[in-house]
């Protein structure tokens, strides 16, 4: 899967605390790709424009704002878009900006979940993305170190919004456990056993709580019920074995623990707001676009 993806060398050097690439577009050249550094990138005036994000695929509204993890695959497409001019903010920074030891710091705490939580890539309500337009646009308008503390500032506050949404159970590296080590003990219950008939009563047992307890403390932790995150994980798993293997869809619904196919077919386009045989199309159909396209330049 990894010959799907470029690697882009982004052009942050040791001395740039940050990257700040303001332009206004009519298309998205970019091919899907990934990097080492963090990504926070804001889209206006980009409703219809498709965001790919891991395994997520997905159409943005008018306002856009994705926080992206180490590594993480991404790109956005024009898709159904018409508008002639898209505003976008693209802000890099490498992941040694805020070290181990200042992230441990209690005032930095919201801000080291943040960027733990961008594994998986995060997109912020239509609200929050509104109200960060003017200090994104502006983070370049001052001295070096006063733009460096409003982008701590910006940090902060995205950290801390409200209606936040993990794009993709698919991560690089999956670091996101809410602080805390019953839900890290659950998900490695579930990513081992995830072709098996998973219960409430053997997770309580698990982490040594009683079902109803059990069912208050993943909800209140993930914004999530047992069966949802169990199933997250598993169309997680199947998206990856879509995408990098050629077994048919009833073999993967099967492997991957649903009972029926009608079943895994339901629960993945609510998922992903598409059907697993059209995710694997779109999927292959843009790798073939992009080699032909490839091709067609040497």
């Amino acid at each position: 899967m990894t010959e799907k993806y470029h690697r882009e060398i982004t052009q942050l050097t040791p001395k740039d605390c940050f990257m700040v690439f303001d332009r206004v577009k009519d298309k998205f050249p970019f091919p899907l790709h990934f990097h080492p550094d963090y990504e926070l990138n804001f889209i206006y005036n980009g409703k219809g424009v498709r965001r790919i994000v891991g395994d997520h695929l997905g159409e943005i509204d008018d306002y856009e704002l994705v926080f992206i993890g180490k590594n993480l695959s991404h790109c956005w497409e024009l898709h159904h878009c018409k508008n002639s001019e898209i505003r976008e903010v693209c802000i890099h920074f490498q992941p040694d900006l805020l070290d181990e030891n200042l992230l441990s710091r209690e005032a930095f705490k919201s801000i080291k979940n943040l960027l733990a939580h961008g594994a998986g890539g995060i997109l912020f309500s239509q609200a929050t993305a509104k109200a960060m337009m003017p200090r994104l646009i502006n983070l370049n308008s001052e001295n070096p170190f006063t733009n460096f503390m409003n982008f701590i500032s910006v940090l902060h506050d995205l950290s801390v919004s409200s209606d936040q949404k993990i794009l993709s159970a698919n991560s690089p590296e999956k670091t996101d456990f809410h602080n805390s080590e019953r839900i890290k003990l659950v998900y490695d219950y579930i990513q081992a056993n995830y072709d098996k008939k998973i219960t409430l009563e053997e997770i309580s047992k698990l982490v040594h709580m009683t079902p109803v307890s059990f069912n208050r403390f993943i909800k209140k932790r993930t914004g999530r019920t047992l069966i949802t995150f169990v199933n997250d994980i598993r169309i997680g798993v199947a998206s990856r074995l879509l995408l990098e293997t050629e077994q048919n869809i009833s073999e993967i619904s099967y492997k991957c623990g649903f009972n029926n196919i009608a079943n895994f077919n339901r629960i993945f386009k609510k998922n992903k707001n598409i059907t697993p045989s059209e995710y694997r199309d779109e999927f292959t159909n843009r790798h073939i676009r992009k080699k032909e396209l490839f091709e067609s330049q040497i």
